[in-house]
């Protein structure tokens, strides 16, 4: 079978990797029908960090979001990705279980499951969730480098998710640490070990190898690509599905999606790109560094800030060299949220001090105590584990309990019993006061005309009755429309 098909990761992963989750409702809405008519698998839509953004900074509801473009987009499943909401904390299981069902209520169809230890209860857990509620889930077998990463550790995990029964797998490169040769040798033994379940590829562009390692796959046999539309693709995104299409076509298969019924997407995402002074994708330059360190590129820049804030933004790459030292001593956490960040600011607080581990953060504790992972408990070095845990903080980490507050003990805090499930969850990811700051906001900005924005704006001042004429000026040029009455 030749014919290659593709998942859209642009309303997503493009704009959280390029524009830092701050696409708007409208900037969706007037493509959400050509994206529908082109053919995708999935077009992914939104994760749990992307509610908490969207109401605090973006003042647009997050509910509201997938109701408008679900009305618009009726063939193509909608997807989420959500393996926790509180990247960094506890997750009441009531309320998870609530924003799962919200989501489903409001429009979306499948569910992307990641588990940052590729840990096989983890995936069954949140599978079985997924599945009670009405989502479609499919699990995420995360790639990364370190000596416990090998073809034997592959093998085993991608067996451990296919037995989990769900749709499809995806082999993850959050990171973007494949490289062509490296998919050359694991895409068959993710295929051979994932039996009759599918597998797609998403992989990212940070070390410039995107684009190569989606045609090596595809040769290895992987028939389903998370692609992205530029602007949104390349950079620390994904590759563009322009690019993997053509590629291969030429190399002999046949991509099934319309490329053409996309250009316009395209080109409606550029100018809003302009127009708003937002990062245009490009191709990156190769970094062999990336897998030395493998910070993801968006923390690179926090771990910067943590720096500066101290005077000691010059010893950025002394920080970088102390990740690679923690995250050996930690036992080789695959380098994605949470667990990146973890490292990144116990490695920053190591440098900043000058004295490893003097002091350590909550996550580092928890981390230690197994609260995230008892495979990164159980793996971390001992020597290093004892020094963290020898303190009155992890004493007082290791006495706390997590209980589940029920969804009506929440709703008794967060507004009373006449508060609606999709109020409650948003007040519950941020505070009663910014969703009404939310609320006082408005509707969402219109974006339908942003290609053609003059026009339109002729267009809307020409049907007016309280007007007879229509000047516009710019340096050089004068357009002066005049209504008159026909003898």
């Amino acid at each position: 079978m030749n014919r290659i098909r593709f998942v859209d990761t642009t309303l997503r992963d493009g704009h959280q990797s390029l524009w830092a989750l701050r696409m708007r409702t409208g900037m969706m809405l007037p493509i959400a029908e050509r994206m529908d008519a082109a053919g995708f698998e999935s077009i992914e839509l939104t994760t749990a960090v992307y509610f908490r953004i969207a109401i605090r900074d973006l003042k647009e509801d997050p509910f509201a979001m997938i109701r408008l473009m679900a009305g618009r987009i009726t063939k193509t499943p909608l997807r989420l990705i959500a393996s926790r909401i509180n990247v960094f904390g506890y997750d009441p299981p009531s309320m998870y279980r609530l924003f799962l069902e919200r989501c489903v209520a409001n429009g979306l169809k499948e569910i992307r499951i990641s588990d940052p230890w590729n840990d096989l209860e983890g995936w069954r857990r949140r599978a079985a969730l997924a599945r009670s509620v009405g989502l479609t889930p499919l699990l995420n077998i995360i790639y990364s480098v370190s000596p416990r990463h090998g073809d034997d550790y592959y093998a085993e995990r991608t067996r451990q998710a296919a037995s989990v029964g769900v749709f499809r797998l995806c082999l993850k490169d959050p990171g973007g640490l494949l490289t062509p040769e490296r998919a050359r040798t694991l895409v068959p033994i993710v295929l051979a070990n994932a039996g009759d379940t599918p597998v797609e590829l998403h992989t990212h562009c940070t070390t410039g190898l995107g684009p190569l390692v989606a045609l090596e796959a595809i040769k290895a046999g992987v028939r389903i690509v998370n692609t992205g539309l530029p602007p949104l693709a390349d950079g620390s995104a994904l590759p563009s599905l322009f690019n993997v299409a053509r590629n291969a076509r030429a190399l002999g298969f046949e991509p099934d999606i319309d490329e053409e019924v996309l250009r316009p997407v395209s080109e409606h995402f550029n100018t809003i790109a302009r127009r708003e002074g937002l990062p245009i994708g490009a191709p990156v330059e190769y970094d062999y560094a990336q897998y030395l360190h493998q910070v993801p590129g968006g923390m690179i820049s926090n771990l910067a800030n943590q720096l500066r804030l101290v005077g000691l933004d010059h010893r950025l790459a002394e920080a970088l060299e102390e990740t690679i030292r923690v995250r050996a001593e930690w036992g080789y956490p695959v380098m994605v949220t949470p667990l990146s960040q973890f490292v990144g600011s116990q490695a920053a607080i190591n440098v900043i001090l000058g004295e490893r581990y003097k002091e350590v953060t909550d996550q580092t504790i928890g981390y230690a105590l197994g609260y995230h992972g008892a495979e990164g408990a159980a793996t971390m070095d001992p020597a290093v584990k004892a020094k963290i845990l020898d303190r009155p903080r992890a004493k007082q980490l290791a006495a706390l309990e997590f209980p589940d507050q029920s969804v009506e003990q929440t709703r008794a805090k967060l507004g009373g019993p006449d508060t609606g499930d999709d109020e409650l969850l948003m007040r519950w990811f941020t505070s009663p006061q910014d969703v009404a700051a939310m609320r006082a906001a408005g509707p969402p900005c219109d974006y339908a005309n942003a290609v053609r924005p003059l026009s339109a704006l002729i267009d809307a001042l020409s049907r007016r009755t309280d007007c007879s004429s229509i000047r516009v000026q710019k340096p050089g040029f004068t357009l002066t429309l005049e209504k008159r009455t026909v003898p």
